[in-house]
């Protein structure tokens, strides 16, 4: 009698693990999935961008594995987290002293639309991780199906900008019909990048015009980067239930 009450409790707990963390369980499979994908991209003697964020993660991890087994590569990374990342998964670092092209570069994103353009930034390495996209022959976007849209704008747009002209920025952003918000750090003080910026998060809500918007921001002084990215992305993997699907531009 003992034992079936005490099963009864367990399947009981179970039934009763809330759909937000079984959500979240589900899309780090599909990260994963989205990862393992990538790998069919990435080939011996390659220099290759790494990216930032939980997605990237599981890409980072897994070239380890590869180096390992003898994989030969070198990374850039596209910020410090990632290449500490990187360093403890033993992937050989360079940087662009030392070569300034780029065979393909892993990332997430945090939004894609149809037209594969994205946002990126959420992690707060928008500004390296522009810079290593510009300079790749391929950008592969690994992503879950949460991250895609429609249109551009349900998560809000991050700007980097200069300490000394944010709040002019701000007021400028603002003009344009967005929330912005200065992203605070876990102190509580303004967040503060790898090149020593801060970052404005921008809610637009739909953007009806994103190479528009990308025009506009880039033509403000005191904006160092935004996280439009448009017509950057090769081809982006995104996973949904394990299933992985390939997008391209046409």
């Amino acid at each position: 009698m003992t034992v079936s009450r005490k099963f009864r409790r367990n399947r009981k707990s179970v039934n009763e693990t809330p759909a937000s963390l079984l959500t979240t369980m589900s899309h780090e499979k599909d990260k994963e999935a989205a990862a393992k994908a990538a790998m069919q991209f990435v080939h011996d003697g390659m220099v290759l961008g790494l990216g930032t964020g939980s997605t990237a993660l599981f890409a980072i991890r897994m070239l380890g594995e590869r180096v390992k087994d003898g994989l030969r590569i070198a990374g850039i990374a596209t910020s410090t987290g990632s290449e500490k990342l990187a360093a403890e998964a033993n992937i050989p670092l360079t940087d662009f002293d030392h070569t300034q092209t780029i065979d393909v570069t892993i990332d997430g994103a945090d939004e894609f639309d149809p037209k594969l353009n994205l946002i990126k930034g959420g992690g707060g390495a928008l500004l390296r991780e522009k810079i290593v996209a510009s300079a790749s022959r391929q950008v592969v976007i690994i992503a879950d199906s949460s991250k895609q849209v429609a249109t551009l704008g349900k998560f809000p747009l991050p700007v980097e900008v200069i300490g000394f002209a944010q709040a002019l920025i701000a007021r400028k952003i603002s003009a344009l019909g967005a929330t912005v918000k200065l992203r605070q750090g876990a102190d509580g003080k303004a967040y503060i990048t790898d090149e020593g910026h801060h970052i404005l998060d921008c809610s637009f809500g739909s953007i009806a015009d994103p190479s528009g918007l990308a025009r506009q921001l880039s033509a403000m002084p005191g904006i160092v980067e935004h996280g439009l990215f448009i017509g950057m992305a090769s081809v982006i993997l995104v996973a949904k239930d394990g299933a992985v699907q390939e997008l391209r531009r046409g």
